[in-house]
């Protein structure tokens, strides 16, 4: 048996059972010590990520519809412009992450007093990068106009969940997809460059004390459960892990990234040789898919440990779309894969 800590487990944010505390209750009774921070399953309004945001959009003093277009996973998706008589001090209405995670901070809270959350399992609010919305639902023309609006508004999101939530019981996750699609040429974009890309990101790890944990989900999306492109590798992803890890001035506690349910080949993993991330930072490989279970997840495990010899395990995106009466097996999948891994040796 290996000497290893036990293989830790991540769950990206979506959780679609019927309310937070449902969400708490199972994944810590199933999980267990292996999950170090539980989000609340981003319930009910919240399930398809960023697109409860357009009622926010409609809210926004300075936004005015524009047309429909065709999104990504053949989505149909408003686009907003900016008001030709939109003033200098417009600011955006809450955007709802603050209230939302408050509300299941209470529950969360309630739950750890009465022992049914481990007492050093974290509190985590995934968020997404603003330049996700932005690119989303903002017309080329008004992007450069809007994202700093936007930017503004979600910072003081996060300083109303960092007002309630003690940062010893706190853990924030970034969502970083859209970056990813333009950095592959998926989709035309106001900016497309590396570095202003890598940037923005840098600036949301500064927002965060250091008191606090956080982490990185590089997303490669999934609606429709598929990707807007399959990686060809690691190599994007570690090139920004390593820029991520030399410029954000406060630990990084993690990253996680995807792996293709056909990716058991050293390929695919090669690059995570070349990661040049802090001992501290844990890598989260999302390897686990429901539909070749243990012996696909233990057979890309295997590729994988021949360039990163340690890692914790996912899913490769949230459970969001998926039946809810499918959780609880792929949770309890989760933790039969990690009690092989930890038998495996280092």
């Amino acid at each position: 048996m290996s000497d290893a800590a036990p293989t830790p487990i991540l769950l990206v944010g979506s959780v679609p059972l019927s309310d937070e505390e449902q969400v708490f209750s199972t994944v810590s009774r199933t999980l267990g010590s292996r999950i170090k921070a539980i989000p609340d399953g981003e319930t009910g309004d919240r399930t398809n990520w960023i697109n409860w945001q357009k009622s926010v959009m409609d809210k926004a003093p300075m936004l005015e519809r524009k047309k429909h277009v065709e999104g990504y996973g053949a989505v149909q998706v408003d686009l907003y412009s900016r008001r030709a008589d939109c003033t200098d001090d417009a600011a955006f209405p809450p955007l709802g992450y603050a209230s939302a995670a408050i509300a299941s901070y209470r529950t969360f809270e309630r739950l750890a007093a009465e022992g049914g959350i481990a007492a050093d399992t974290r509190f985590m609010v995934a968020l997404p990068t603003p330049f996700a919305p932005m690119m989303s639902f903002i017309e080329p023309e008004s992007f450069d106009a809007i994202e700093p609006l936007y930017a503004a508004a979600m910072r003081r999101e996060l300083q109303d969940i960092l007002a309630v939530v003690p940062p010893e019981r706190l853990a924030v996750q970034w969502d970083a997809a859209l970056e990813f699609a333009v950095l592959e040429g998926v989709f035309p974009a106001p900016v497309t460059d590396f570095d202003p890309l890598v940037s923005r990101m840098v600036e949301l790890a500064s927002w965060v004390p250091s008191s606090v944990k956080m982490g990185f989900h590089l997303c490669y999306g999934d609606a429709n459960h598929s990707h807007f492109k399959e990686p060809e590798d690691t190599a994007l992803m570690v090139s920004v892990m390593n820029h991520l890890a030399t410029l954000v001035e406060r630990p990084i506690d993690w990253f996680h990234l995807p792996v293709p349910i056909d990716r058991a080949d050293d390929a695919y993993f090669a690059p995570l040789s070349k990661l040049a991330t802090e001992a501290g930072t844990t890598i989260y490989l999302g390897l686990v898919h429901a539909r070749d279970g243990l012996e696909g997840a233990l057979r890309r495990a295997g590729h994988a440990k021949t360039h990163l010899p340690a890692f914790g395990i996912a899913t490769e995106c949230g459970f969001g779309r998926r039946p809810s009466e499918t959780v609880a097996p792929l949770l309890e999948l989760q933790a039969e894969i990690a009690r092989h891994l930890d038998m495996v040796p280092a």
